[in-house]
């Protein structure tokens, strides 16, 4: 009901990062698919937005078990945090405008020819 008062979905403006586990090829699929899903239905994804760690396959470690952390998985961790929390603050202080102030339509194009 909120959605249709405002004119747009509540998610609209919102930041999301996307945090992954498993190997190299998967993850970078997953994270596409992911983020865009969330671009999808309203919400902002940070330039360095997403991270993942690639753990040993057929294993069970987690990461929150595993030894020392690798440091690629944390420096992009420390952005993805960094990065949305700034974008976040951004947005906070400006929004972005209403969909009729700009003439289109709130999100992707669901018309078909």
């Amino acid at each position: 009901m909120i959605e249709i008062l405002i004119g747009r979905r509540l998610t609209y403006g919102k930041v999301a990062g996307v945090a992954v586990v498993g190997n190299e090829d998967g993850a970078h699929h997953t994270i596409g698919q992911v983020q865009q899903a969330l671009n999808e239905v309203g919400f902002t994804c940070a330039a360095a937005g997403a991270t993942y760690w690639v753990g040993e396959a057929l294993h069970t470690v987690d990461y929150r078990d595993v030894g020392p952390k690798p440091d690629t998985t944390g420096r992009t961790t420390k952005a993805l945090a960094l990065n949305s929390a700034h974008l976040a603050r951004l947005l906070a202080e400006q929004p972005y405008p209403p969909p009729d102030a700009r003439g289109a339509a709130d999100g992707p194009s669901r018309a078909t020819a």
